[in-house]
């Protein structure tokens, strides 16, 4: 069934709803403009049957939603939120995704572009050679079997007792970096495939990238997160690698073991779930909140390698985290439903939390002007940094997007964007491109992705997510 055949209902501007029928629960939201939505409809993908399939959740509340960047996924779409109620409502894997904590950080230097021009290939090789990427190739640091517990339970704690992080980072962590995971409840096969990985970048859309503050929207918000024009700032997009995709596989067939019935009648078996009060849905979220802690500790460990990389060529020791957020999680969080104040579990896959200024979960330095919120474009354009909006509660359960979202499959990409091709263009921006693969180059190409200008344009014109500046890429690091 193409995406097409659900009817959307224009609300207001930029926003559309699927209404509840059948076996919904609530109605689903799509927050797209005219151009995005077109793409969403004529593309043949099932996102807004993903979406709709989400609204029949028990316990979801107020609607399944939809942001700009949606696409295609496993079960739920990506780019999509649903909140359950923390009493009838259940925990399902595919909400929130195989890379578990999937993540963007934003690190600021005390130097100018002009005061690295001429060095970006020298500055791009030097990160190539401290940070491991593609499959397996080991970590920044050295973690073995007697450590990485400690790191799954403690997170970015654990990392700054080791001097590998300061106070400031984790601070200016969501959740500190740190949630209460259990050790104990991940496979042991997701173990494993954590060992000797802390510190690495891996393959797929991941990347390190080397930027410049292109343009700020917002003065006063990008001197709160101490950006300004001109300025140059590291993104780092990476999540939990092979222990977060192997935690999720295993609980997905836990669940569909001990839920057999439920398999049968969902109307998409990658929907799985387990109820809250299941012993296993606690075995899943202890597992899953150990696999962000691993998140964390990796995002760290390459910021680690930043600071080295930026010391030894430019002896500069000034690199800050602004800060880090994450993609693809579930936990628990205070929203307004029906006028009452109440605690749910919002599952956020492919979109990120985008709290408006006032929420305690800010840190203090970002809390009169909204949690910084991260958006890296495709390779080769633009990112953004935004903070939390107005109506981000009202809309989104305090979310926004998460990136440009993939338009086309990785297969068709390689099709259409032949990696030599592409890396002469990258040159010709000035771009230099470090990367393992050649297929990686394609399949992460500008051309397969939607445009992450007309992304953040809606998202900022929502008020889920406003503008403060946009970031221009000068070296990318891929697996």
């Amino acid at each position: 069934m193409a995406t097409a055949a659900y009817p959307l209902n224009p609300v207001e501007e930029n926003v559309y709803e699927l209404p509840q029928s059948g076996d919904m629960r609530v109605p689903v939201r799509v927050y797209a403009s005219e151009a995005l939505l077109t793409e969403l409809q004529t593309t043949g993908d099932l996102t807004l049957r993903q979406a709709r399939n989400v609204a029949t959740l028990p316990g979801i509340q107020r609607f399944s939603v939809l942001l700009p960047d949606g696409h295609q996924g496993y079960g739920f779409p990506i780019g999509g939120v649903a909140a359950v109620d923390r009493n009838e409502g259940v925990i399902s894997p595919g909400g929130i995704g195989f890379d578990i904590n999937c993540g963007v950080r934003l690190l600021r230097t005390g130097l100018e572009h002009d005061e690295i021009a001429g060095h970006e290939r020298e500055l791009a090789d030097l990160l190539y050679s401290l940070v491991p990427v593609g499959l397996g190739r080991g970590g920044y640091i050295h973690v073995d079997s007697e450590t990485l517990p400690a790191i799954l339970s403690g997170g970015l704690d654990w990392m700054r007792d080791q001097g590998y992080a300061t106070d400031a980072d984790v601070e200016h962590c969501e959740e500190n970096g740190r949630l209460p995971g259990d050790p104990a409840k991940l496979p042991d096969e997701a173990f494993q495939r954590g060992l000797r990985q802390v510190g690495s970048l891996g393959s797929g859309n991941h990347f390190l990238e080397v930027q410049r503050v292109d343009e700020v929207f917002d003065d006063a918000t990008a001197s709160a997160f101490g950006l300004h024009e001109g300025q140059v700032v590291v993104t780092i997009h990476s999540g939990s690698r092979g222990l977060g995709h192997q935690t999720c596989t295993e609980y997905i067939r836990r669940f569909e073991r001990a839920y057999p019935a439920l398999v049968d009648r969902l109307p998409d078996r990658q929907l799985i779930y387990a109820p809250l009060g299941d012993d296993l849905a606690q075995d899943y979220r202890d597992a899953m909140y150990a696999a962000a802690n691993f998140a964390w500790a990796n995002r760290q460990a390459m910021t680690a390698a930043v600071r080295e990389a930026f010391e030894e060529l430019f002896g500069h020791t000034d690199v800050q985290l602004v800060y880090d957020v994450c993609h693809n999680v579930a936990k628990e969080e205070r929203h307004e439903v029906d006028g009452v104040e109440q605690t749910v579990l919002v599952h956020r896959k492919g979109a990120t939390r985008a709290f408006p200024a006032g929420r305690p979960e800010i840190p203090d330095a970002y809390r009169d002007v909204g949690q910084p919120v991260l958006i890296p474009g495709s390779m080769g354009t633009s990112s953004y940094v935004l903070c939390g909006g107005p109506r981000s509660l009202e809309l989104t359960f305090g979310s926004t997007a998460h990136g440009a979202g993939r338009l086309l499959s990785r297969t068709q990409a390689k099709k259409d964007f032949p990696s030599d091709e592409l890396q002469r263009s990258l040159h010709e921006q000035d771009i230099y491109v470090r990367a393992r693969s050649k297929a990686t180059l394609a399949e992460e190409a500008p051309g397969a992705y939607k445009d992450i200008d007309e992304v953040v344009r809606v998202s900022d014109e929502l008020g889920i997510g406003t503008k403060v500046a946009r970031l221009k890429p000068l070296a990318n690091i891929k697996g």
